[in-house]
């Protein structure tokens, strides 16, 4: 994961979804729709606490994988019990804001969207479902392949572990160009899922990603200026 920027600054969701939802509560998820506009607020005030207190466990290495880049590394968050738990619950706070309710399945991007995606399938009693480079993955498949800067890339996800209708949410560490979060998007969407929304540790705003989603809620805990 890398930037060109400083240390990202917080940021506040955009976009909603205004579809409800009749699925019984979980510890990590309540539709925003039975919140009050105080109870919202509070939701994100303690989501920025947790915000501010994981990303200080983000380390920065300038010129690398190559010069004039600064990576920003999240893998000292998991080394730090407090800090992993701040960001699992960042994440749980900022699902419980989604107004399409909560989701069916939890969709984690390969690979780094596994480190979040599990957990919090667990927390809110949902499915957790891989996306996974081409060849990693058994039986029948959907692929899609994207752009990426220098060439391309194939997705694949098993066809049966979304079932038609299923509320979808997608999770991964960083937004960039967003061409590998639009194409699991598609793969979401040919396995009959609907999708409920994106949520990603850190967006490159630059980078305008998120206009590759189209009009699917897209949320960031940290944004980069760059």
């Amino acid at each position: 994961m890398s930037s060109p920027s400083t240390l990202p600054v917080v940021t506040d969701p955009i976009n909603t979804n205004t579809n409800g939802s009749s699925r019984p509560e979980s510890h990590a998820t309540t539709s925003s729709t039975k919140l009050s506009s105080n109870e919202i607020e509070g939701l994100r005030e303690q989501r920025k606490q947790k915000t501010n207190f994981f990303r200080q466990a983000i380390t920065q290495t300038p010129d690398f994988p190559q010069p004039g880049i600064l990576f920003e590394d999240i893998f000292p968050i998991f080394t730090s019990p407090p800090h992993h738990e701040a960001l699992i619950e960042a994440y749980e706070l900022q699902i419980k804001e989604l107004q399409g309710g909560p989701p069916d399945v939890i969709v984690g991007l390969d690979a780094r969207g596994f480190l979040i995606g599990p957990t919090l399938a667990l927390r809110a009693r949902c499915k957790f479902v891989p996306v996974r480079k081409a060849g990693k993955l058994p039986g029948k498949l959907e692929t899609v392949t994207y752009e990426k800067e220098y060439g391309a890339d194939t997705f694949a996800m098993q066809t049966d572990s979304i079932k038609p209708g299923d509320k979808v949410l997608v999770v991964d560490d960083l937004i960039a160009t967003g061409g590998s979060a639009a194409a699991a998007g598609q793969l979401v969407k040919k396995c009959g899922g609907q999708l409920l929304a994106y949520i990603f540790i850190i967006e490159l705003t630059a980078l305008s990603g998120r206009g590759k989603l189209g009009d699917v809620p897209v949320y960031t805990l940290i944004e980069s200026q760059a």
